[in-house]
């Protein structure tokens, strides 16, 4: 197959170029692959909110790149965040004339939220489900676009670069398409294109823990990684501190940062109020504050949960505010009227990635990137709340920008179709779920909010053997999804461990024992 432009992910950073680029060349086409249902990724599981400077009379641009600032921990690149907030209302116009549906007030005004970390009201919503919200309006509008082809349940395996082709000096980075695999048949084949968008998300279920969806397994980072692409700041894993606390230990439902901003207070299991103790914002502190704040408490006592408070909230403004909270805390049989939240912290976020310049350019030629599976230098050490949809968007537009100034002829060259000759089809899938759950174990055990020397070297030893018996299965087995998701976790593990190994200074999300000034 052969596509003008070849987009892998179906997020918000995904669909945005798409239907710019599509709208832009109406005679090009524009292929998504996605893993999983179209609508499904990172994107429609983010609740808080698009943060962008729309009440001049309050906020400032000034202001919210000083907020930025602040929770980068002094690692943001300057450049970039000026950049993002400049841009980020212009950006949210497009979504409204897309179609997409914010929250108003009795005024008729945007209807504003306030988060971790943020000085001001500049938190655009939808309900708490805005992710979902925009999700749904991108869609809508790249169906109304006849070159826009969506292929879900179609896993991009690895990348095409020139170590695949006969000729070419296999140190020239350069990309040519990737190789996909229908998981409805499992054919396996090529999509060649001169412009190549990784936009595939994020990493959470490389901790199991996590507010991610099921597909978040870090497939760009890894099949960047092992086509050379310079990779940075992935020992950056910013934990939410609030995901509602499941006993099974399989906890991924998010409690909104903006809980906190609407007001709940978070309690200890002797009913204390903790976080005035650690910092003067209290639970409005950055997140990686407000997580560790908990680790420490649940350290001290030995619980395996704290309690978010919202019991002295108005109620009707919280239900009209957080309906979709309300109803899942109903499920697990907790009524917010009258009860505490159990929550703890998950992985949710990473701040780090596949390195790219300011129009999204990785170091690989034709190959761009954009949202959660890149770092642009907009988070540093850690993210502000709310501005990831806004860092898609705004990286999304310089793509395309970009991309439609330039030549974009799909290069000759002869791509080989995927070669399983020899492989078999596994009958032992235990041995993929057994490792998935090793791996897992190991990053929340070693490699979690508070880290050491000893146990990151302790997790790679442990991870030695794993990866090991993986690869054997990989070279003598037909490809499979949950084989090449493992696969995919394995090196992002390595990459978190390695890059978490060389920092010597604590900086935002990344807490190190060892690190600590004597």
């Amino acid at each position: 197959m052969i596509s003008d432009y070849l987009v892998i992910g179906s997020g918000v950073a995904g669909l945005t170029f798409a239907v710019k680029i599509a709208e832009k060349f109406s005679d090009r086409k524009v292929v998504i692959v996605t893993k999983a249902s179209e609508d499904e990724s990172n994107t429609k599981y983010a609740q808080g909110g698009v943060a962008i400077v729309l009440n001049k009379e309050e906020d400032s641009f000034k202001k919210h790149i000083k907020d930025t600032l602040i929770a980068g921990d002094g690692l943001c690149n300057k450049e970039v965040v000026k950049m993002v907030v400049n841009e980020g209302p212009d950006r949210f116009e497009e979504l409204l004339l897309w179609g997409a549906n914010f929250d108003a007030n009795d005024a008729g005004k945007f209807d504003l939220g306030k988060e971790g970390g943020h000085s001001e009201y500049r938190i655009a919503h939808h309900k708490d489900i805005t992710g979902f919200e925009i999700e749904r309006a991108l869609l809508t509008r790249a169906h109304q676009l006849p070159n826009i082809s969506i292929l879900p349940h179609h896993f991009a395996i690895d990348l095409v670069t020139n170590h695949h082709i006969e000729g070419k000096d296999p140190d020239d980075l350069c990309c040519y398409g990737a190789y996909v695999m229908n998981q409805n048949t499992g054919e396996i084949f090529t999509i060649k294109s001169n412009s190549i968008l990784l936009a595939s998300g994020g990493i959470g279920r490389v901790y199991g823990h996590t507010t991610n969806p099921v597909i978040a397994t870090g497939d760009g980072v890894a099949m960047a990684h092992r086509a050379k692409a310079r990779i940075r700041d992935m020992e950056f894993i910013q934990f939410h501190p609030t995901a509602l606390y499941d006993a099974k230990g399989e906890s991924s439902f998010l409690i909104s940062e903006a809980v906190r901003g609407f007001g709940a207070i978070l309690r200890n299991g002797k009913g204390y109020r903790f976080m005035p103790d650690y910092d003067e914002r209290a639970e409005l502190a950055s997140r990686d504050i407000v997580s560790q704040s908990i680790d420490n408490e649940l350290k001290k006592s030995g619980d395996s949960h704290v309690y978010l408070d919202c019991t002295h909230l108005d109620m009707d403004g919280f239900m009209a505010h957080f309906p979709n909270i309300y109803e899942k805390c109903l499920e697990h049989h907790i009524d917010i009227k009258t009860d505490w939240i159990p929550v703890v912290p998950a992985c949710h976020y990473l701040c780090g990635g596949v390195d790219v310049d300011m129009i999204g350019k990785t170091t690989i030629d034709n190959l761009y990137a954009c949202g959660e599976c890149t770092r642009t230098g907009l988070h540093g050490a850690n993210r502000l709340a709310s501005n990831s949809l806004l860092e898609a968007l705004v990286y999304a537009h310089n793509i395309y920008k970009h991309l439609a100034e330039s030549d974009n002829t799909v290069k000759d060259v002869n791509i080989p179709d995927w070669n399983d000759d020899g492989t078999v089809i596994p009958k032992e899938h235990v041995l993929v779920q057994h490792n998935l759950k090793q791996v897992q174990a190991i990053m929340r055990d070693y490699v979690g909010i508070v880290r050491s020397n000893k146990r990151l070297k302790s997790a790679l030893k442990h991870l030695d053997v794993i990866s090991s018996e993986v690869e054997d299965l990989y070279k003598e087995s037909r490809i499979s999804t949950t084989l090449c998701e493992l696969r995919n976790m394995i090196s992002v593990a390595y990459l978190i461990i390695w890059q978490s190994l060389e920092r010597t200074e604590n900086k935002g999300g990344y807490y190190n024992l060892d690190n600590i000034k004597k």
